[in-house]
């Protein structure tokens, strides 16, 4: 499952409450639309691959075969457990060896029994979102398949052959690969982005980690069809280092999950403050600025009574994306609970240290976040306090900057304020 998936299933938005455009106009949306569609599609190219491809005992046994090995690799997925945020799972180990080896019906068929035992034995999701994954998996699968069979059209009767010649099987088949990954990711991308359209597009595609991942996964996945081409037998020794590589992989999301939001994905207060007190002791070290900044949504009470608590996440979701984009890459910015967001600004002084509050402070102003009959705009406070000006550790830095926000709150809010006398700084439009 690629990390696009998981944005999908745990942070695409609320589907029911985007359904409909901004403005209430009745019209239905894109996701309203597309999701429809897309699943519809696999529905009727499934239906007529079951009518019209000729199924022989050699490609049943292969698909049995490979659709028990990602029975296994989904109960040692359950043994470990699936949280939300943990999104990789190497089952393109298992059904991209169908897309290539089988008809293209059998890409289709493969990703149902698999979802539906992800579903029931390791994570519940929403079932639209779950059938919608399901759906771009066959889709991808289904296209990746008819091009590899349109170079290779007997990859199981002509033996190893294109195998052991290399060229053009394997390059074909690493080519499908690759296809299979880029349709999937871009037919759950389009869902992702209509469910919350003013997340950017690079958001909901790949980043570098998620791209190596991709890059693993292709890789494996073509190591275990050229197996399956030799001999299905052999996939019995294939099986336990795959278990084992996804084991490893989930253990390590596991873990990181462990440091993040789950809601924000911003690191978690415990996170947080041990990533500050490392900061905090190289500042005080090398006597170096440093800046802190404790930020609160203004009203956000309102938000979650007026609109729904599933609004309210995809503000905070919002809010958490603007902060991460306007702070810079050594920054530490974490989620303290609730409305409440915290930056670490090392080597900020006074001057830069409000000149970022006040970027950020604008930008969320901006921010837009679809709901039933328009968008939901929100304004944030920002306290600032600075290393050996207002605290000389973590706590008093915290219990500085906690004056400061609270400053800003009864000055008006929507504004950023340090702990001093030197008051609110000018709001700019």
């Amino acid at each position: 499952m690629t990390a696009v998936q998981s944005s999908a299933e745990d942070r695409g938005g609320d589907l029911t409450h985007t359904s409909r455009r901004p403005g209430g106009s009745g019209r239905p949306s894109l996701l309203a639309v597309y999701v429809p569609a897309v699943v519809l599609l696999h529905l009727a190219l499934t239906a007529a691959g079951l009518w019209r491809t000729s199924f022989r005992l050699e490609d049943l046994l292969t698909f049995t075969a490979l659709l028990a090995c990602g029975a296994v690799c989904i109960e040692a997925s359950r043994r470990l457990g699936m949280p939300a945020g943990v999104a990789r799972d190497l089952l393109s180990a298992w059904w991209l060896p169908v897309a290539l080896l089988l008809p293209p019906v059998y890409a289709l068929l493969i990703p149902i029994p698999l979802q539906t035992l992800l579903q029931f034995r390791v994570r519940r999701t929403l079932l639209y979102r779950r059938i919608m994954v399901t759906s771009a998996l066959g889709l991808a699968g289904a296209c990746a398949s008819v091009v590899f069979h349109s170079v290779i059209p007997e990859p199981l009767a002509d033996g190893p052959g294109w195998v052991v010649d290399g060229y053009p099987g394997i390059p074909v088949a690493v080519a499908c690969a690759a296809l299979f990954t880029v349709l999937n990711t871009g037919i759950v991308a389009v869902a992702a982005h209509a469910a919350a359209p003013g997340n950017r597009w690079r958001e909901v595609l790949w980043n570098r980690e998620s791209l190596l991942l991709d890059v693993v996964e292709l890789c494996v996945g073509v190591i275990v069809t050229i197996t399956s081409a030799v001999s299905p037998a052999l996939l019995l020794l294939a099986l336990p280092p795959v278990v084992l590589l996804q084991r490893s992989l989930m253990h390590q999301q596991l873990q990181a999950a462990a440091r993040t939001d789950a809601k924000t994905g911003l690191l978690n207060a415990a996170a947080w403050q041990r990533e500050a007190d490392t900061e905090l002791s190289r500042a005080q070290r090398t006597d170096e600025a440093l800046a802190l900044l404790l930020i609160d949504i203004d009203h956000f009470k309102k938000v979650n009574d007026n609109h729904g608590h599933l609004i309210g996440d995809q503000v905070l979701i919002g809010v958490a994306s603007t902060l991460c984009g306007q702070v810079r890459d050594y920054d530490v910015v974490g989620r303290f609970g609730g409305e409440e967001f915290v930056v670490l600004l090392p080597g900020a002084d006074t001057v830069e240290a409000c000149r970022i509050a006040e970027r950020l402070r604008g930008r969320v102003r901006r921010l837009a976040v679809p709901a039933d009959h328009g968008t939901v705009a929100v304004t944030i406070s920002v306290g600032v306090a600075l290393l050996h000006t207002h605290g000389s550790d973590l706590i008093e830095l915290l219990a500085a900057a906690d004056l400061a926000l609270y400053r800003a709150k009864e000055s008006g809010r929507d504004r950023v304020c340090l702990p001093a006398v030197e008051g609110p700084h000018p709001t700019d439009d």
